[in-house]
């Protein structure tokens, strides 16, 4: 009698955790979870847990912090809280883990996956960008020392803006995230017809310059940038 065939699974079992936030695969952040140590996560991005987690969606944190971030289906972010380990995704988009010491990072709404509860946070209007009206004009501030995951939408690259004199200039579609002591301004091609940026529906750009990082995501995503997971 033949024998069933049994899948090798075991290349994708989890591993113990290494750190407060860390990848499983490209598409996935393991949390490790702790008593006192809650994390904010986007509704709905929990896809599985071990040991014992509560969920907690639109809590009075994020009721006063976020008002400027609310729709008719509330807050886009729940409060997580227990011990355990879990793990969160955005409908198959790429995971990036960042580590801030004592540093502030300013984030596309729709690109934050989970933070650390204890950071300081908030709905942040962006200066500097009145030209680029409804694109990008509000993001969600966070400093302090803690983790943080981010999506995007295939494999993101981190360009260091301190490397030379030169500005870096950015789609603004393409934006998930930056450094907040970078200086920031919009630029526009010489033409108007130049549309040398498929996100952009214009000849504007973001230039960043100073010390710090940028983010930015090979897909131009021109819807609203703080919409709630649906």
């Amino acid at each position: 009698m033949n024998q069933p065939v049994i899948p090798e699974i075991s290349g994708y079992a989890p591993t113990p955790p290494a750190a407060r936030m860390e990848n499983h695969g490209a598409h996935m952040v393991k949390i490790a979870m702790a008593s006192g140590q809650d994390v904010f996560a986007r509704t709905g991005s929990m896809i599985a847990y071990e040991g014992f987690i509560q969920y907690e969606a639109n809590p009075p944190a994020v009721r006063q912090a976020a008002s400027q971030w609310l729709t008719g289906e509330g807050a886009p972010v729940m409060k997580c809280s227990g011990d355990g380990v879990l793990y969160l995704a955005d409908y198959g988009a790429d995971v990036v883990c960042l580590n801030l010491n004592n540093e502030a990072l300013s984030v596309n709404g729709t690109n934050l996956l989970a933070f650390d509860a204890h950071l300081q946070w908030g709905v942040e209007r962006v200066k500097g960008l009145a030209k680029l009206a409804g694109q990008g004009l509000f993001n969600v501030g966070l400093s302090g020392t803690g983790w943080v995951a981010l999506t995007s939408r295939g494999t993101p690259i981190v360009v260091d803006c301190g490397r030379g004199e030169d500005e870096t200039c950015v789609d603004p579609d393409a934006l998930v995230a930056w450094s907040s002591g970078l200086k920031i301004k919009s630029k526009r091609t010489m033409k108007a017809s130049a549309l040398i940026g498929r996100g952009s529906g214009e000849a504007y750009q973001i230039a960043f310059s100073g010390q710090g990082f940028v983010v930015v995501q090979p897909s131009e995503d021109s819807t609203d940038r703080l919409r709630v997971r649906g």
